[in-house]
């Protein structure tokens, strides 16, 4: 009997270790595609933060990338997933109107740089550094309230993928891919910001191609950082525009699904009609669509603010 008992426990704790095995595997498979779904976010994420550095000295531009990723972790992990499992089960529709106001936000962060480019101003240059702790501790906190947005339509475009499983099953999906994304996007940021750096060692180096590789990085890293820079505010647009134009016709508002369905349309005309090229050329469509309403949208806020006094004031 005690024999019988003891291969029945074996038993027991063999099935429990296959289901726990395939539960991770699950959540694993889960969080893999959900990651996949939101990698178009992750380049908009990824392109917006180094322009926050520029003008940073080199030896704090890793001390603040760290604190800027240790933000979006508290992002994730700490607003956007409970919010976002729990209006996910208790009131689904709110999730496209929150998303709308992200969008909002992101859309009025681009088009104030767009119209602060053409209006001629510019900001002081000096590295934050020089201007003391309270600069570096804007610069962190500009950066994470932008990553905010950004964290929050990865989340929940990751939270559609996995929606058909259970609660827990969707936590854990999430809590993968909220590390996951953290850790590409700024690491991403930190090689990008580093690279300089990395180009002066290697042109110190005794072979001659090493010297001219660490050389043409030195020379390139600028121009690089200065075309993110750009590609930062034109994804803004890009992304604004689009969260507002999917979720205005979202199921649970359901307001105005007509710009979305015509774009969609003319996209997938674009790419049968094209040949080889034709996925391109409608996603180009299709971000050119959202970066215009995004500029619109994001044009009239701009306005709407600059006509407050104390905003007029401050420009004046």
């Amino acid at each position: 009997m005690a024999i019988g008992g003891l291969i029945g426990l074996l038993d027991d704790i063999a099935a429990l270790a296959k289901l726990t095995a395939a539960s991770l595997d699950d959540v694993s498979a889960a969080a893999g595609r959900a990651t996949a779904k939101a990698a178009g976010v992750v380049v908009d994420d990824t392109a917006v933060t180094p322009q926050y550095l520029q003008g940073v000295t080199a030896e704090r531009e890793l001390a603040i990338v760290k604190q800027i990723a240790l933000g979006s972790i508290r992002n994730k992990l700490i607003f956007i997933l409970p919010v976002a499992l729990l209006l996910n089960y208790f009131l689904p529709a709110l999730l496209p109107i929150i998303l709308m106001v992200g969008g909002t936000y992101l859309a009025f962060e681009g088009a104030e740089k767009v119209w602060h480019k053409l209006s001629g101003q510019h900001d002081d240059e000096k590295p934050a550094v020089e201007k003391g702790p309270e600069a570096e501790k804007k610069i962190v906190s500009g950066a994470v309230r932008t990553d905010l947005i950004l964290s929050a339509e990865i989340m929940v475009i990751a939270l559609a993928t996995v929606s058909h499983q259970g609660f827990w099953s969707q936590m854990a999906s999430l809590v993968v891919v909220a590390f996951v994304i953290t850790l590409l996007v700024y690491g991403v940021v930190a090689l990008l910001v580093k690279m300089d750096d990395i180009g002066l060692k290697l042109a110190q180096r005794s072979n001659s191609a090493i010297q001219a590789l660490g050389r043409g990085l030195v020379t390139a890293m600028p121009k690089v950082l200065a075309t993110i820079s750009v590609v930062g505010t034109v994804a803004m647009l890009w992304v604004g525009g689009h969260i507002l134009m999917a979720n205005l016709g979202a199921d649970g508002t359901g307001w105005f699904n007509a710009p979305y369905a015509w774009v969609h349309h003319v996209e997938h005309g674009i790419a049968e009609a094209t040949g080889a090229l034709g996925g391109l050329l409608g996603w180009s469509f299709n971000t050119l669509c959202s970066a215009v309403i995004g500029l619109l949208v994001g044009s009239v806020v701009v306005g709407v603010l600059y006509l407050l006094p104390g905003k007029r004031a401050q420009n004046a």
